[in-house]
Parts: structure tokens; C-alpha cells; sequence
């Protein structure tokens, strides 16, 4: 009979959690589907002026929003944990299901079982997705956006005025008309400076001007024109033709999209994984201790042939009379017997002096290198931390979210979709402010990037400690006062009671 009861508590709870998570998956598909969707269209909107006019091809259109596609990912996951786990968790309570598990003798732990595996099986995916593909995506976003970027924009032909060098290398063309609604030119003269040994002019009274469809080459089609060839070895040989019809294709670099090879691309700290780095940080460091030891010793050196009273720290070594005040007109005092260096004599404290300051700029040099070379280590430490912190996030929401969504008794998307953003906004301002400090060496980079799941950690810790022991409701009519009154929901009056009257 004891078997029979544990193995139903056993099938009940399977049955629960996966209830609870099935009440998970939908808001989380949604909340991503629109998180994403905000990004792209910002996405859009900021690199329209990029893409406007370069012909491309749905295709490159369609692998530049798969690309990023990958950060994306990495910032809606953890938000969408968060507006999940408010909306399933308020539904279950709003509905009274929090209750009756809670009567079947089902803790918030225990509710909270299920979702917090997936949670940390979406953290440990966002690990390893930050560290294999985002690195990759980030690359190969980098080269199609400088492929994009490097596209010359349309030919610009305007009447009057020759075609830069910088459009079309040894060709330049002038035309007497253009036509706005169509590639129709009129007085068409072309200066072909593409072979050294000879000169070309073509003019022509009508032409059209079009790019070819791979945009490798400019056809320009005339009509009733001129070709003018004079030879520069000789500067005797002239020869000039006459034509109804002509086509010249001019060679055009830049114009359309070309690929270049990802591998051949440097990466930053954006582009590269956690082990990646990690050998750099190593290496700087390495060299880091390196020069230190180096200016360690140098020091010991020149205190030693002091200490020594090698010839250069000594009368006996040469050196140019100094130029001194005479004797008359300045009072001197000795130099005390400890601080006097060997022989006693202006030229070695001379020398002295000038080594001690060669010293000093050698100290200041080293200190700036030594500088530079810590914010590089904190500049790489800071993507390194940010590699897992944000994954964790997805824990660190979940904690927030399951008490927050028992307490709010409200299933709404507005009400999840609010409490997430209030939270990730506070989130993020942490994570960025963090990075910026840490950035700055105001704060160690492991604190810059963690801090914000310290402090909304432990804010998740005491709040589900809470909702454990005791029903909270979260009253939301006091925050009715803020809304304007042609926007507050109709609250039904209270029944009368006849007896009562």
C-alpha cells in the first residue's frame, strides 16, 4: 500500500511539471518571436541607408538577418525566461492551480523543479552558443557588412562635369545631356586612358548607359559617333572612324557586391570565444611580468656599480668640465658622507644624475607599457566574463519571475511583458554601467559583469523564500490612481444587501 502512494505522488508530480512547463513554452515562443522582431526592425532601421541602392540579392538580404540573428538570441533568451516564467506562474495563480498543488502537498520548490532544469539547460545552450557560433556569426557579419559598405553607389554621370578617377580608373566621361526618367545621354564623349602605348577618344551624339548583370562592367551602347585613335610611340600614326552604331564596355570595380574570405579577417575580442581570449590574456600577461623583471634588473644593475664605484661612478672616468658658478658668488656645503658617491668628485653626481633620469623615463615608459597592456587584459576579461553572466541570467530571471508571477495573480502578457522590462532594463543598465567601470578600472571586470546577477539574485533569493512560506497577493489597485480615469478598467460595484438596507 506504501509503494501504491509513493509511486501516485511520483506520477502526480510528473504529471505537474509537465503541466508547468507546458504553461512555459508558449509565452516563451511568443515573448522571443516579438523581442526579436523589435531587434530586427532596429536593426532596419539604423543600417537602411547601408543597404538602400547597393542591388542586392534577397539571398545576402536574407544571411545579414540570419547573422544577426545571433546576438539577438543572446539578449531575448534570458528576457524571455523572465516574461515566461511571470505569465505561466501568474495564469497557474490567477486560476487557483498555485493553491491546490500547494494543498496536494506541492512546495513553490518543487513547482519551480521542472523549470528551473530547463532554465539551466537554456544557460548551459547559451554557453556553448556564445563560445562556438556567436564568434563565427559575428566574423562573417563583419565581412558582408564592409562587403556592403565597400559598394560604390550608382555611376554618377552629370551633364558638364567628367566621372572621377575614383569612380572609373583610366576612363572619363563627359556628356552634354542627361535624361532623369531614363539612362538616355545625349553628346557623349569618352577618354579611353586604359593602354599606355595609345590614346582613344569616342564621341558619339546619343547614347545609353547601363550596367552589366554581374555590375563587373559599364555598357555604354552610341549611336552616330566618332572614334579618334592617336598612337604614342610615334605621335604620327592617327586614325579616326566613323559609326552609326557603337558599344564600349568599360571595366567597373566596386560597383557591384563582391565576397571577401571571413579567414582572412582580423577578429576583436567580439569575434572571438572564451579560450580564444583567454590564451591572449595570457600572453600579455606573460609579457607583462616580462618587462617588469626586465626594469627590475636594470636596476639592480645600476645600483650595484654604484654601490661598486665602477669607473663610472668615479672621478677617474672623462667627462667635459661642467659648467659651474664660480666659488665667490656661491655658498656650497658638502654632501654628507653617505649620500657621496665613489670619488667624491661633480663629475660622477653628474653622472649619476644623468643616469638616474635615464632611469626615470625608462620607469615612466615601462609603467605606461605595463598600463596599457591592463586595460587590454581587462578589455578581454570583461568579454570573457560577459560570455556567462549573461546566460546566467536565465537562472537569475527565473528566481525573479516564479515568485513575482504567484504574488501578481495576473496571467497578461502587458503585466509580463512590463515587470520583465522594468527588471531587464534595470539589468542591463547594470551589465553596461559595469562594463564601462570595469572598463575604466574603476571595478574589477568579474564585478562589472556580475554584479547584476549578485544583486537581482539575491533579490529572487529572499523573494521566493517568501512566497514559500507565506501566500502573498501583489494589490495592483493602488497604482489605479495613475492611470488616467478614461483609461481605467470598470470595477463592478459591490452587491447590496437587502437585509442590510
Amino acid at each position: 500500500m506504501e509503494i501504491s502512494v509513493r509511486y501516485f505522488r511520483r506520477a502526480l508530480s510528473m504529471i505537474l511539471w509537465r503541466y508547468i512547463l507546458r504553461a512555459h513554452v508558449g509565452p516563451f515562443v511568443f515573448s522571443n518571436a516579438i523581442i526579436i522582431f523589435l531587434f530586427l526592425l532596429q536593426f532596419l532601421m539604423k543600417r537602411a541607408g547601408d543597404l538602400v541602392g547597393k542591388g542586392l540579392s534577397p539571398w545576402v538580404i536574407l544571411e545579414l538577418i540570419a547573422l544577426n540573428l545571433a546576438w539577438m538570441l543572446v539578449l531575448s533568451v534570458p528576457m524571455s525566461v523572465l516574461v515566461a516564467t511571470l505569465m505561466a506562474f501568474g495564469k497557474l495563480s490567477a486560476d487557483n492551480e498555485v493553491t491546490i498543488m500547494r494543498a496536494s502537498g506541492m512546495s513553490l520548490y518543487r513547482m519551480m523543479f521542472p523549470v528551473t532544469l530547463a532554465a539551466a539547460l537554456v544557460t548551459v545552450s547559451l554557453v556553448w552558443f556564445n563560445n562556438s557560433v556567436l564568434p563565427e556569426a559575428n566574423i562573417r557579419l563583419q565581412t558582408l557588412m564592409t562587403d556592403i559598405v565597400r559598394i560604390k553607389p550608382t555611376l554618377s554621370i552629370q551633364a558638364g562635369v567628367f566621372t572621377s578617377e575614383q569612380e572609373l580608373p583610366n576612363y572619363r566621361i563627359l556628356v552634354r545631356r542627361t535624361f532623369e526618367k531614363s539612362n538616355d545621354l545625349e553628346g557623349v564623349t569618352i577618354y579611353d586612358m586604359s593602354d599606355p602605348e595609345r590614346n582613344v577618344v569616342v564621341t558619339a551624339e546619343l547614347g545609353k548607359v547601363r550596367f552589366s548583370p554581374d555590375f563587373a562592367s559599364i555598357i555604354m551602347d552610341l549611336q552616330m559617333g566618332e572614334i579618334h585613335e592617336l598612337d604614342n610611340a610615334t605621335s604620327k600614326q592617327y586614325r579616326r572612324l566613323r559609326f552609326e552604331r557603337h558599344r564600349v564596355v568599360i571595366p567597373a570595380s566596386g560597383f557591384g557586391f563582391e565576397r571577401t574570405d571571413a579567414s582572412t579577417m582580423r577578429r576583436d575580442d567580439r569575434t572571438m570565444s572564451a579560450g580564444m581570449m583567454r590564451a591572449i590574456v595570457d600572453s600579455i600577461d606573460a609579457l607583462r611580468a616580462e618587462k617588469q623583471q626586465r626594469f627590475e634588473d636594470r636596476m639592480v644593475w645600476h645600483l650595484r656599480q654604484y654601490m661598486a664605484g665602477t669607473p663610472r661612478y668615479s672621478a677617474a672616468a672623462p667627462m667635459p668640465a661642467p659648467r659651474v658658478p664660480s666659488m665667490d658668488t656661491v655658498a656650497t656645503a658638502p654632501l654628507p658622507a653617505e649620500l657621496r658617491p665613489a670619488g667624491d668628485s661633480l663629475g660622477a653626481m653628474y653622472r649619476t644624475l644623468v643616469d638616474a633620469r635615464q632611469l626615470q623615463s625608462e620607469a615612466l615608459a615601462d609603467a605606461s607599457g605595463v598600463e596599457f597592456d591592463d586595460k587590454q587584459i581587462d578589455r578581454y576579461l570583461v568579454e570573457i566574463y560577459k560570455k556567462y553572466s549573461i546566460p546566467v541570467a536565465c537562472l537569475v530571471f527565473l528566481l525573479i519571475g516564479a515568485p513575482l508571477g504567484t504574488m501578481a495573480r495576473r496571467g497578461g502578457f502587458g503585466m509580463g511583458a512590463g515587470l520583465s522590462l522594468g527588471f531587464f532594463l534595470f539589468y542591463w543598465a547594470c551589465l553596461i554601467g559595469g562594463e564601462k567601470l570595469a572598463d575604466r578600472g574603476v571595478l574589477s571586470p568579474f564585478w562589472g559583469m556580475w554584479l547584476a546577477n549578485f544583486v537581482l539574485g539575491s533579490l529572487g533569493v529572499l523573494l521566493m523564500i517568501r512566497t514559500a512560506k507565506e501566500s502573498t497577493v501583489i494589490d495592483w489597485s493602488v497604482f489605479r490612481r495613475f492611470i488616467p480615469k478614461g483609461f481605467r478598467p470598470e470595477v463592478p460595484a459591490a452587491p447590496i444587501n437587502p437585509h442590510e438596507a
